[in-house]
């Protein structure tokens, strides 16, 4: 084996946070094209970790490849979105006594090897891997990314850490959040990222970013246009409040 190969198996062990055992969890919707090349690269890079893949309601082999390149597969009987397949996957790690979980998307925009960076922030119940933060070269242009800024500064003063990319899915929870989250995870659209935060926040809980690299999306288009940045601006807006009038939830049990 390499040299680099060696680092690259290595990679998940900078966890200096003692956070026992860690689960890591790919929530997927007809991603069988990417879902067993992503398992593969995160076995490469966290050798030490378990793997769950939530098939959220897919109606192709997302599944069995997952299976078949080694993952734990749970499968919803129809699609909960982002936030139910996560709140799915907090109350199992929950229930089979994980102490923490890191989400990575199943298209391959998260790159595993940062999982490192994540781990290795002490401190926080809930670390953000962030782009826009001083590390790589993702780029959003445009409306889209004129609204990122406008939400990452409400909710940089709601929770009282700067946050650079509040709606990065690309996560660490650990055991008072995942308690929390278990019982309380939105499953809105924008809830999993934008209110999650505010619920961390407003249980008492310690929100921190690291700067992180991601890839551009393998398959699809963002799209720039003018409406849709503005209906993506107002389902922030609606989020946000949401999670200010929704009555402060205490942590669940750990």
């Amino acid at each position: 084996m390499t040299v680099e190969g060696v680092e690259e198996r290595n990679a998940c062990r900078a966890d200096t946070t003692g956070t026992g055992q860690l689960l890591i969890v790919l929530p997927a919707l007809n991603e069988e094209d990417s879902v067993g090349r992503v398992i593969r690269e995160v076995r490469l890079a966290c050798t030490d970790y378990d793997v769950l893949v939530v098939d959220d309601g897919s109606v192709d082999a997302t599944a069995a490849r997952a299976a078949a390149a080694g993952a734990d597969v749970m499968r919803l009987p129809f699609n909960l979105g982002v936030g139910g397949a996560m709140r799915a996957a907090y109350r199992y790690a929950r229930d089979q006594g994980y102490s923490s979980v890191v989400q990575v998307d199943a298209d391959g925009q998260h790159d595993p090897r940062e999982i490192a960076h994540l781990l290795a922030v002490a401190g926080a119940d809930l670390v953000i891997g962030a782009r826009f933060a001083g590390r790589g070269e993702y780029v959003v242009r445009g409306p889209r990314r004129w609204a990122m800024r406008l939400l990452s500064s409400v909710l940089s003063r709601i929770v009282g850490t700067r946050l650079t990319d509040p709606t990065s899915g690309f996560r660490l929870v650990h055991g008072r959040a995942l308690a929390l989250f278990a019982e309380h995870y939105p499953e809105e659209y924008l809830g999993d990222t934008v209110e999650s935060l505010v619920i961390a926040h407003r249980a008492g809980m310690v929100v921190s970013q690291v700067p992180v690299t991601m890839r551009a999306r393998e398959t699809g288009v963002a799209s720039q246009n003018p409406f849709r940045a503005a209906m993506y601006l107002f389902r922030v807006v609606i989020a946000v409040a949401l999670a200010l009038v929704r009555r402060a939830p205490t942590a669940g049990r750990e």
